[in-house]
C-alpha cells in the first residue's frame, strides 16, 4: 500500500527506552506504536471512547494482529504511523497500519477488533452509525464472506 493511501498519520518520536544497544526498535514495539496511533485515530473520529464504551457495556476488542517488518526504526527517528479502515465485518472491523520514517516504508501491520457485549464477551453487530463515521472518514468495503 501506497503513504498516499492514507488520509491519517499519527507521528511518534522513538526514545531510547524501545531501543536496543544498537539503536534499533526492539519489535514488540511497533505493536504499542499501532495501539497508540488506532487510539488518536479514533480519538479523531469522535467516535465514543474506551471509557464511553466501558460505560454501555459494549467495546472493541482486540482480535489478530499481524506485523511485517521492512527495515529497522531506530532511536530519535520520528515516525509516521498511517491507519486506515480496510473493511467491515458483521461484528468485526479491519484496519491496516503503516510505519513510514520521512518516504521509506518500515513496517506495515494489521489490526482486527470485534466488537462485543462485555458481559458475555460475544460478538454483536458492529454499529451502523460508527459505520458510517468511519466511511466518511475513507472507503471501506464490506468483509467477504
Amino acid at each position: 500500500m501506497a503513504r498516499e493511501a492514507f488520509s491519517f498519520f499519527h507521528s511518534l518520536r522513538v526514545r531510547w527506552a524501545e531501543a536496543d544497544m544498537q539503536g534499533i526498535v526492539f519489535n514488540g514495539h511497533y505493536l504499542t506504536y499501532f495501539d497508540v496511533a488506532f487510539t488518536e485515530y479514533w480519538r479523531a473520529s469522535g467516535l465514543p471512547s474506551v471509557l464511553q464504551q466501558a460505560e454501555e457495556g459494549r467495546e472493541l476488542f482486540a482480535r489478530k494482529a499481524n506485523i511485517e517488518y521492512h527495515a529497522p526504526a531506530r532511536f530519535d527517528d520520528v515516525l509516521d504511523i498511517g491507519v486506515r479502515c480496510a473493511a467491515f465485518g458483521r461484528s468485526s472491523v479491519r484496519f491496516v497500519l503503516e510505519i513510514y520514517r520521512g518516504d521509506e516504508h518500515l513496517i506495515s501491520g494489521e489490526l482486527v477488533y470485534v466488537y462485543a457485549d462485555t458481559s458475555v464477551r460475544k460478538g454483536v453487530p458492529f454499529p451502523d452509525a460508527w459505520r458510517d463515521v468511519i466511511t466518511r472518514l475513507e472507503t471501506c468495503k464490506p468483509e467477504a464472506a
